[in-house]
């Protein structure tokens, strides 16, 4: 099975976790993709994209959650690459039988996540965009990986966590 990684953090060089995470990936054997070093100015080669698209099986999407969503150039890779008559609509097919995952990571706790917590909604809520989407575009939506936490996380936990993503691509 051939898993992409498409990285969305505007500086994943400077971004501890998710430049981790990356190698974490990398070490998985799937092929990571920082995708604000591709696309500094937001002009995507949908075509590229097409085609790295084409050739994975499982695509995921890794990113920061910024103000509950995601950063701007995913979407606007979104917007781009899943074109009509291409991944979705009467002849959009291309995507069908590929998984989707989603890795994010989150500086809040988890806790913070639920009905009872600060922000009254979980990640399957907040995240329920790119599930819609995933049905949408054909894609089989696999249950989210997301590090909660992230902004104090220890040391011994990151490391857990890197391992448990690392297996979660392996599957």
């Amino acid at each position: 099975m051939k898993t992409t990684v498409l990285v969305f953090h505007p500086s994943l060089e400077k971004a501890y976790i998710h430049s981790r995470m990356a190698q974490a990936a990398r070490d998985a054997g799937a092929e990571v993709r920082d995708m604000y070093q591709l696309y500094p100015d937001f002009q995507i080669d949908v075509d590229e994209e097409k085609r790295v698209l084409s050739v994975a099986d499982r695509i995921v999407l890794q990113f920061p959650m910024y103000w509950y969503s995601s950063p701007a150039l995913l979407k606007q890779w979104e917007d781009y690459t899943l074109q009509h008559g291409w991944a979705y609509g009467h002849e959009g097919k291309a995507l069908a039988g590929k998984e989707l995952l989603l890795a994010v990571s989150a500086g809040a706790k988890q806790e913070d996540y639920q009905h009872e917590g600060r922000f009254h909604h979980t990640f399957e809520e907040i995240l329920t965009p790119f599930e819609i989407t995933a049905e949408h575009v054909n894609l089989t939506y696999l249950t989210p990986f997301v590090l909660s936490g992230s902004r104090d996380i220890e040391p011994g936990k990151l490391e857990d966590a890197l391992r448990e993503y690392q297996q979660v691509l392996s599957q």
